[in-house]
C-alpha cells in the first residue's frame, strides 16, 4: 500500500483518481475508496462551515500507511500440529487541503 500512497501524495485530487484507476496494484482499489471518503468529508466541512467548495482546487496533503494489528489464524499441519497464521491489517489515512491552505 505504501507504494501506492507514494504515488499520489502531493498530487491533485482528478490526478490521484486518475492515477489510482490506473494503477494495477490491489491497494489501489481501498485507496480510491478512502480519497473518495477524504473529499466527501472535506465537501461536508466546507458545507458546515459556509465556505466555497471546489475539488479541482484539492490536493492530497497527507496520505499515510500505518501497520494495523493482524489477524491471527491457524492452519492444520502434519502429524497433528497447528502452524499459525499471520493476516497483515493496515491504517490508510488520507488528508486534502486546497492549493492556498497548507
Amino acid at each position: 500500500m505504501r507504494l501506492v500512497m507514494d504515488l499520489i501524495r502531493g498530487k491533485n485530487v482528478n490526478e490521484a483518481y486518475a492515477i489510482l484507476q490506473f494503477n494495477k496494484k490491489l491497494a489501489a482499489k481501498q485507496i480510491a475508496k478512502t480519497l473518495k471518503s477524504a473529499v466527501a468529508n472535506a465537501e461536508q466541512h466546507a458545507l458546515n462551515a459556509n465556505e466555497a467548495f471546489d475539488v479541482d482546487l484539492l490536493i492530497v496533503s497527507d496520505a499515510q500507511v500505518d501497520m494495523g494489528s493482524p489477524l491471527k489464524r491457524f492452519h492444520a499441519a502434519a502429524q497433528g500440529r497447528a502452524t499459525p497464521i499471520r493476516k497483515p491489517t493496515s491504517h490508510v489515512k488520507i488528508a486534502v487541503t486546497t492549493k492556498g491552505a497548507k
